[in-house]
């Protein structure tokens, strides 16, 4: 018996010393955003209709209409703090964010990184915005040319492969679209569901520029959280929320209220999902 006792005992202190060793996130994250009452989303605010500034200051759109949603769900505030393709899941890492909802594209080497939520929310895919009088026609007339980028867009490195252009790197969208427009480059490289936006925004600065290319390298959206969340109460609660926003239509709505042409991968899976219910 006293075996006993001793092994239950020893058992006991390890599974305890072995929690104590886990990230706090993963011991609850959804328990501690309820305790604190704040839910801390990495969003966008350059990055028109998803997240951008309005002139008052305040960041709107799209994805921080899912942001508050999300909160509104758990009961709690909506903390927003902007950030960049290149510090996203940097800040998530750190403890900095709880989730990331910034036009992140699911790919397989950023779920080694950041729990990908599914459903995706979104899709987008990869063009150029440009002058008409630059004349592109097809991919492979970017060889050597100057192409203006973001840091840290996952396409820039398949891009420079494929086609070789002359890549310079910007910190933020509006300093590559500044260069652009500044002549600075031939082409911006970026995910044409902002390239759609921009040009249809009846901005008469871009009323000479088109989207010449055709779409590639299609890319679903994710919400990001943790690794450690994602079998969690926080993984579970999100993936939920997203499942609920394609069958109820909401995302689709949205499209509508930012005034987004309607996205075929919303369409489908809104059907599909609808139809499994």
């Amino acid at each position: 018996m006293n075996r006993l006792a001793i092994l239950a005992s020893s058992l006991a202190l390890a599974c305890a010393a072995t929690l104590a060793a886990l990230p706090a996130a993963a011991q609850d994250s959804l328990a501690k955003i309820k305790e604190k009452g704040v839910l801390s989303v990495g969003v966008k605010n350059d990055y028109k209709p998803w997240g951008f500034l309005e002139p008052s200051g305040k960041i709107v759109g799209l994805e921080i209409d899912l942001a508050q949603a999300i909160a509104d769900k758990i009961g709690v505030k909506l903390e927003m703090l902007p950030v960049t393709g290149a510090n996203r899941m940097e800040f998530l890492k750190q403890g900095r964010i709880d989730m990331i909802v910034a036009t992140m594209g699911d790919t397989a080497d950023r779920r080694k990184i950041v729990g990908m939520v599914e459903p995706n929310y979104y899709a987008g895919a990869t063009n150029v915005m440009a002058p008409k009088s630059a004349g592109l026609k097809k991919w492979e007339d970017l060889k050597g040319r100057k192409v203006c980028a973001v840091q840290g867009a996952y396409y820039n490195r398949r891009v420079s492969q494929l086609y070789s252009p002359d890549l310079t790197v910007f910190p933020t969208v509006p300093d590559a679209l500044n260069a652009l427009a500044g002549n600075n480059c031939v082409a911006f490289l970026f995910d044409d569901t902002l390239i759609v936006s921009t040009l249809s925004a009846g901005d008469p600065k871009w009323a000479n520029y088109e989207m010449p290319l055709v779409s590639e390298d299609p890319q679903l959206w994710a919400i990001g959280i943790r690794l450690e969340d994602m079998d969690g109460p926080l993984g579970k609660i999100v993936k939920d929320i997203s499942t609920d926003w394609h069958k109820s239509g909401k995302l689709l709505e949205l499209e509508t209220k930012w005034g987004i042409k309607q996205s075929p991968y919303l369409i489908e899976t809104n059907k599909k999902l609808k139809a499994a219910s």
